[in-house]
């Protein structure tokens, strides 16, 4: 009995052992999206969950915590175990924009975050109301500089890649627009098919079912190439507007203090996931292009756009809402 007893505890000791062994890896792992659910970014993030799930054999839950420019979501991830468990999916802006224009950012993309992996390219699409006159990008910029008063162009707001856009256009053509920001894409969409607004910089899948439906009607692509749903909307470079190149790249990004093994296993197991043919396949069909990459890579893109965003908006002085 005596023996027994000693093996019955043994066996429950090694038991035990193994249960907390097995306990991380059973830890589901939490995609915080910046965004509130029904955005391009909170799509993104659920179309990558299961192929990410299914790779990392964990389950992926995605979790919305949209407020504060992206810093609530950020502090999210901050604040949690650094075992890889919580993820931060974002857009350029929280990640490269926000430290130019909030001097009081409560976090650091260099000291606080290390990427895992880019997740997609998103170029912008510059849109006007379908009752428009304007054929493309070169008859609206001639048509707005024959105005006396400044045509009226939205953006989600103040200090965003749409926003950024219009600087850009601004500067590549010299005409004069005056810049409406709204509290997020879908007022400044509904504001602009209401006629309040000339037009819009957006995302390519958040204006791409009010294309193709023609309530919207695109001038012009902010990319080196056209966009392979959109074929016949000429770049800006090619309607003679050099410097109209934005890219809103959504990325993955973990806690700086998370082991260099585990963003190695979390880069893997993301790559697959933006490789599975049916993820790929509606990243694809939103108008976003599935892109994965290295931690590095994504490190080189971070320093290269929060460099290009930094001059822009230094020049421009554009600050952050008190």
């Amino acid at each position: 009995m005596k023996k027994r007893s000693v093996l019955t505890a043994l066996a429950l000791t090694v038991m035990s052992a193994s249960m907390a062994l097995a306990e991380p890896a059973a830890k589901p792992v939490r995609i915080i999206v910046a965004f509130a659910a029904g955005g391009p970014v909170d799509t993104m993030a659920r179309t990558i969950a299961v192929p990410l799930g299914k790779a990392l054999d964990r389950t992926v839950i995605v979790d919305n915590k949209p407020g504060a420019n992206g810093a609530i979501g950020a502090s999210e991830v901050l604040k949690a175990e650094p075992d890889g468990s919580v993820l931060w999916l974002t857009s350029v802006g929280a990640a490269a924009i926000n430290q130019a224009i909030y001097p009081k950012l409560t976090y650091n993309m260099q000291k606080d975050f290390t990427p895992v992996s880019l997740v997609a390219n998103n170029v912008e699409l510059f849109v006007v109301n379908a009752n428009s006159t304007a054929k493309d990008a070169a008859e609206f910029v001639a048509a707005a500089k024959a105005k006396k008063d400044s045509l009226p162009i939205a953006s989600s707001g103040k200090g965003s890649i749409p926003h950024l856009a219009l600087l850009q256009l601004e500067q590549s053509t010299g005409v004069d627009l005056l810049h409406i920001p709204f509290n997020g894409m879908a007022p400044a969409l509904t504001n602009l098919m209401g006629g309040q607004v000339a037009g819009v910089f957006a995302d390519v899948p958040a204006v791409m079912n009010h294309v193709k439906t023609g309530r919207l009607k695109a001038l012009g692509i902010a990319a080196k190439t056209r966009h392979p749903l959109l074929p016949d909307v000429k770049t800006f470079e090619e309607q003679g507007f050099k410097s109209v190149d934005t890219n809103n790249w959504y990325a993955l990004f973990a806690s700086a203090k998370t082991s260099p093994d585990v963003i190695k296993a979390l880069n893997k197991a993301v790559q697959q996931a933006i490789a599975d043919p049916a993820a790929n396949a509606r990243i694809l069909q939103s108008g976003a292009e599935p892109k994965s990459s290295t931690p590095e890579e994504m490190v080189a893109i971070l320093k290269a756009d929060s460099d290009k965003w930094t001059k822009l908006i230094r020049a421009r002085n554009i600050t952050g809402d008190e």
